[in-house]
């Protein structure tokens, strides 16, 4: 039995600002069609599914020092609807709202707990550090992440760093540079070669603030 785990603040924003002009009905109704086509068209085997929202704490802010954790989305712009569409998949669809931690957060620690039983839907790059079953509904994608495989990108958005969260990289590496200097190597090779292009300091940062969580009370730690 597949088991769906749904990133729901992709879908808020995607929805929301696909249906900026239309009424709460119209949003309501292009959310609903979108999950039920989702579940019954792209994943027709996944029998249950979960969604998740993320709530207003996160550890991650005590952590960021480089630069303020997420603060280039300051002036960014909500969906018109993007309350009501979160009030509606909590009330219809039992959207868990997380606190502490992000939703992705949590789509990492129920896809650890259920292994390959379990597919992780989004378009966030970030989850690809977690193994298992993958779907991007834009792509219509469906992959699999190997362990190795998700190591290898977690330590790579280390040296990339993630525009996105406002998580600083290493100046002048990109995906190919940090695939060619982290692909093939241990953990501890990575990690070493991490640290000497970022400095200690800011590797430790980076790993706080990339890492995905596998338990609820997990932290992240090197292989030293």
């Amino acid at each position: 039995m597949i088991h769906a785990l749904i990133d729901a603040d992709i879908l808020i924003y995607r929805i929301g600002f696909a249906t900026q002009d239309e009424d709460e009905s119209q949003a309501i109704r292009t959310m609903a069609g979108f999950i039920e086509d989702l579940l019954l068209f792209d994943l027709p085997n996944a029998q249950t599914w979960e969604l998740f929202l993320t709530g207003k704490s996160n550890f991650r802010y005590e952590y960021a020092v480089t630069a303020e954790y997420k603060g280039n989305r300051k002036k960014t712009e909500k969906p018109t609807h993007y309350h009501l569409l979160r009030e509606y998949l909590v009330s219809s669809w039992d959207a868990l709202v997380v606190e502490g931690m992000e939703a992705d957060d949590m789509l990492a620690i129920r896809a650890t707990a259920l292994g390959d039983d379990s597919i992780i839907v989004t378009l966030d790059k970030d989850l690809d550090q977690v193994s298992g079953w993958h779907y991007n509904f834009v792509k219509k994608i469906k992959y699999y992440i190997a362990k190795d495989e998700g190591l290898l990108n977690f330590y790579k958005q280390f040296l990339i760093g993630d525009a996105v969260d406002n998580i600083k990289g290493a100046k002048g590496i990109g995906e190919k540079k940090a695939h060619k200097l982290l692909d093939g190597k241990t953990e501890q090779e990575m990690w070493d070669i991490v640290v000497e292009h970022l400095g200690i300091d800011h590797a430790w940062e980076n790993g706080h603030l990339l890492y995905m969580l596998r338990t609820p009370d997990d932290r992240f730690k090197p292989p030293v």
